[in-house]
């Protein structure tokens, strides 16, 4: 065997990788050729048909990579396709979600002016409501004023002819009580000139008798 030939692995690795191929094929294809050269068994058909070999690898890489290509192509454009298909179909779903958002305005802007008319109506009524009952509470003050005026004038005409009955009568009692006092008076002043007529009359013939009796006790002296 011939002594074994020096080659730089890393720098065939690294020139098949920069020519299409996969670094895994590189270095397979480094290893079988580093194998050739130690064995010394590379011949000139061997090397063709190495050649051929990498020919067809690279036809079937770059088949591949066409391939590739145009499924990248296909499936960009089929991307493109959705997205723009997404994108109407998201801007007719924006215009309807719009289309409702303005119809939802409409329809609450009607509410709400029913509401504020109905509300003003009912604000209405309900001072109209007020009013009649302020009226009818005036009404009822007034009624109760000269209801309360009559019966207090009555009360006053009735109180006044209770007076007016009770001082007569208390003038007639007071009256009679005079009258009677009087006459009692009048008993006592009699009663009292009799005593006191009898009393003088009794004394007169007290001292007649005790000025008699004197006169003759003088006598007798």
């Amino acid at each position: 065997m011939s002594e074994a030939i020096a080659f730089d692995t890393h720098q065939f690795v690294k020139h098949l990788t920069a020519n299409g191929f996969t670094e895994q094929q590189a270095e397979v294809l480094a290893n079988e050729q580093v194998n050739l050269l130690n064995s010394n068994l590379a011949t000139k058909s061997d090397i063709a048909a190495v050649k051929a070999d990498i020919e067809a690898v690279k036809a079937d890489i770059e088949a591949l990579q066409l391939a590739i290509e145009s499924k990248i192509e296909t499936q960009q454009l089929e991307t493109e396709s959705k997205i723009e298909a997404l994108r109407l179909s998201t801007k007719a779903d924006i215009e309807a979600v719009k289309a409702d958002i303005e119809a939802l305005r409409l329809a609450t802007e009607s509410k709400i002016e029913a509401l504020q008319l109905s509300t003003k109506s009912d604000i209405e009524a309900v001072k109209a409501d007020i009013e009649a009952l302020r009226l009818a509470t005036e009404s009822k003050i007034e009624a109760l004023q000269l209801s309360t005026k009559a019966d207090i004038e009555a009360l006053r005409l009735a109180t006044k002819a209770d007076l007016e009955a009770q001082q007569l009568a208390t003038e007639s009692k007071i009256e009679a009580l005079r009258l009677s006092t009087e006459a009692k008076i009048e008993a006592i002043k009699s009663d009292l000139l009799k005593w006191i007529f009898g009393l003088a009359l009794s004394l007169g013939g007290l001292i007649v008798g005790l000025f008699a009796i004197a006169i003759k006790m003088l006598g007798a002296n």
